[in-house]
Protein backbone atom coordinates (compact mmCIF):
# COMPACT_ATOMS: atom_id res chain seq x y z
CA UNK A 1 0.00 0.00 0.00
CA UNK A 2 0.97 3.45 -0.46
CA UNK A 3 2.00 5.99 1.80
CA UNK A 4 -0.02 9.45 1.22
CA UNK A 5 1.01 12.63 2.90
CA UNK A 6 -1.67 13.70 5.86
CA UNK A 7 -2.72 17.62 6.23
CA UNK A 8 -5.26 18.84 8.76
CA UNK A 9 -8.09 19.49 6.57
CA UNK A 10 -10.77 21.99 7.80
CA UNK A 11 -13.26 18.99 8.29
CA UNK A 12 -11.47 17.78 10.98
CA UNK A 13 -10.93 20.63 12.88
CA UNK A 14 -12.58 21.25 15.99
CA UNK A 15 -15.70 23.37 16.18
CA UNK A 16 -15.87 26.70 17.94
CA UNK A 17 -18.56 25.16 20.28
CA UNK A 18 -16.41 22.23 21.17
CA UNK A 19 -13.42 24.32 21.77
CA UNK A 20 -15.10 26.55 23.93
CA UNK A 21 -16.77 23.87 26.02
CA UNK A 22 -13.18 22.69 26.15
CA UNK A 23 -12.31 25.89 27.74
CA UNK A 24 -15.04 25.83 30.25
CA UNK A 25 -14.51 21.90 31.41
CA UNK A 26 -10.73 22.71 31.61
CA UNK A 27 -11.25 25.81 33.97
CA UNK A 28 -13.40 23.62 36.12
CA UNK A 29 -11.18 20.75 36.00
CA UNK A 30 -7.99 23.48 36.98
CA UNK A 31 -10.05 25.01 39.46
CA UNK A 32 -10.75 21.93 41.74
CA UNK A 33 -7.35 20.69 41.45
CA UNK A 34 -6.02 24.19 42.53
CA UNK A 35 -8.84 24.01 45.59
CA UNK A 36 -7.49 20.63 46.09
CA UNK A 37 -3.54 21.95 46.32
CA UNK A 38 -4.72 24.66 48.58
CA UNK A 39 -6.54 22.57 50.82
CA UNK A 40 -3.36 20.06 50.83
CA UNK A 41 -1.37 23.13 51.76
CA UNK A 42 -3.68 24.07 54.39
CA UNK A 43 -3.88 20.70 55.79
CA UNK A 44 -0.61 20.11 56.32
CA UNK A 45 0.17 23.56 57.71
CA UNK A 46 -2.64 22.43 60.71
CA UNK A 47 -1.20 19.15 61.06
CA UNK A 48 2.04 20.19 61.25
CA UNK A 49 1.57 23.41 63.73
CA UNK A 50 3.03 25.58 61.36
CA UNK A 51 2.26 29.18 62.22
CA UNK A 52 4.59 30.67 59.25
CA UNK A 53 2.49 28.36 56.66
CA UNK A 54 -0.65 29.56 58.04
CA UNK A 55 0.29 32.91 58.25
CA UNK A 56 1.44 32.77 54.45
CA UNK A 57 -1.78 31.05 53.46
CA UNK A 58 -3.86 33.30 55.31
CA UNK A 59 -2.46 36.74 53.89
CA UNK A 60 -1.84 35.51 50.45
CA UNK A 61 -3.75 38.26 48.27
CA UNK A 62 -5.32 37.61 45.06
CA UNK A 63 -2.69 38.92 42.42
CA UNK A 64 -0.44 35.40 44.30
CA UNK A 65 -3.62 33.29 43.95
CA UNK A 66 -4.09 34.04 40.92
CA UNK A 67 -0.28 33.12 39.91
CA UNK A 68 -0.48 29.80 41.70
CA UNK A 69 -3.63 29.56 39.86
CA UNK A 70 -2.02 30.18 36.39
CA UNK A 71 0.93 27.66 37.53
CA UNK A 72 -1.51 24.71 38.15
CA UNK A 73 -2.97 25.19 35.06
CA UNK A 74 0.01 25.39 33.16
CA UNK A 75 1.21 22.38 34.62
CA UNK A 76 -2.38 20.60 33.57
CA UNK A 77 -2.38 21.59 30.42
CA UNK A 78 0.99 20.72 29.63
CA UNK A 79 1.10 17.10 31.53
CA UNK A 80 -2.48 16.49 29.64
CA UNK A 81 -1.43 17.30 26.48
CA UNK A 82 2.42 16.21 26.24
CA UNK A 83 0.80 12.59 27.50
CA UNK A 84 -2.34 12.08 26.40
CA UNK A 85 -2.15 14.75 23.50
CA UNK A 86 -5.43 16.22 25.35
CA UNK A 87 -6.44 17.75 28.20
CA UNK A 88 -9.50 16.10 30.37
CA UNK A 89 -12.07 18.21 28.56
CA UNK A 90 -10.80 17.01 25.23
CA UNK A 91 -11.31 13.55 26.40
CA UNK A 92 -14.83 14.45 26.83
CA UNK A 93 -15.51 16.55 23.60
CA UNK A 94 -13.50 14.06 22.04
CA UNK A 95 -10.58 16.18 20.15
CA UNK A 96 -7.29 15.27 20.13
CA UNK A 97 -3.62 17.94 19.87
CA UNK A 98 -2.13 16.69 16.43
CA UNK A 99 0.85 18.18 14.23
CA UNK A 100 -0.07 19.13 10.79
CA UNK A 101 1.65 15.56 9.98
CA UNK A 102 -1.16 14.00 11.55
CA UNK A 103 1.15 13.08 14.11
CA UNK A 104 1.58 13.17 17.83
CA UNK A 105 3.25 17.16 18.58
CA UNK A 106 6.45 16.63 21.14
CA UNK A 107 7.61 18.42 24.59
CA UNK A 108 8.60 21.52 22.50
CA UNK A 109 5.30 21.93 20.72
CA UNK A 110 3.35 21.51 23.58
CA UNK A 111 5.26 23.70 25.88
CA UNK A 112 5.37 26.26 23.27
CA UNK A 113 1.26 25.73 23.31
CA UNK A 114 1.01 25.77 26.98
CA UNK A 115 3.58 29.24 27.00
CA UNK A 116 1.77 30.40 24.51
CA UNK A 117 -1.61 30.40 26.64
CA UNK A 118 0.23 33.29 28.84
CA UNK A 119 -0.04 35.56 25.97
CA UNK A 120 -2.06 38.69 27.34
CA UNK A 121 -5.50 39.00 25.61
CA UNK A 122 -4.51 35.29 23.94
CA UNK A 123 -7.99 34.09 24.83
CA UNK A 124 -9.70 36.66 22.23
CA UNK A 125 -7.57 35.13 19.66
CA UNK A 126 -10.64 32.75 18.62
CA UNK A 127 -12.86 35.41 18.05
CA UNK A 128 -10.47 35.93 14.42
CA UNK A 129 -11.32 34.38 11.28
CA UNK A 130 -9.37 31.00 11.74
CA UNK A 131 -10.72 28.01 14.01
CA UNK A 132 -8.02 27.96 16.35
CA UNK A 133 -6.27 30.57 18.27
CA UNK A 134 -2.42 31.77 19.04
CA UNK A 135 -2.00 28.80 20.96
CA UNK A 136 -2.76 26.97 18.42
CA UNK A 137 -1.14 29.07 15.57
CA UNK A 138 2.15 29.66 17.07
CA UNK A 139 2.98 25.85 18.50
CA UNK A 140 1.55 24.92 14.55
CA UNK A 141 -0.45 22.35 16.48
CA UNK A 142 -4.16 21.63 15.30
CA UNK A 143 -7.09 20.29 17.60
CA UNK A 144 -9.50 18.12 15.61
CA UNK A 145 -12.14 15.70 15.89
CA UNK A 146 -11.59 12.17 17.36
CA UNK A 147 -13.84 10.00 14.74
CA UNK A 148 -13.07 12.33 11.76
CA UNK A 149 -9.38 11.85 12.27
CA UNK A 150 -9.14 8.60 13.28
CA UNK A 151 -11.13 7.61 9.93
CA UNK A 152 -8.73 9.51 8.13
CA UNK A 153 -6.16 7.72 9.77
CA UNK A 154 -6.87 4.61 8.71
CA UNK A 155 -7.18 5.33 4.87
CA UNK A 156 -3.82 7.37 5.14
CA UNK A 157 -0.54 5.74 6.52
CA UNK A 158 1.18 7.91 8.55
CA UNK A 159 4.91 7.85 9.24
Amino acid sequence: MENKKFTVTDDLLASRQQRFLNLLIDLVFVYVIWISVGATIAIFADVANSSVLKAWISNMGVFEKGIYFAIIAGFYYYLTELYFSRSLAKFLTQTYVILKNGSKPNYKSILKRTLCRYIPFEIFSFLGGEAGGWHDSMSETYVVKKQEFEKQKKIIILP
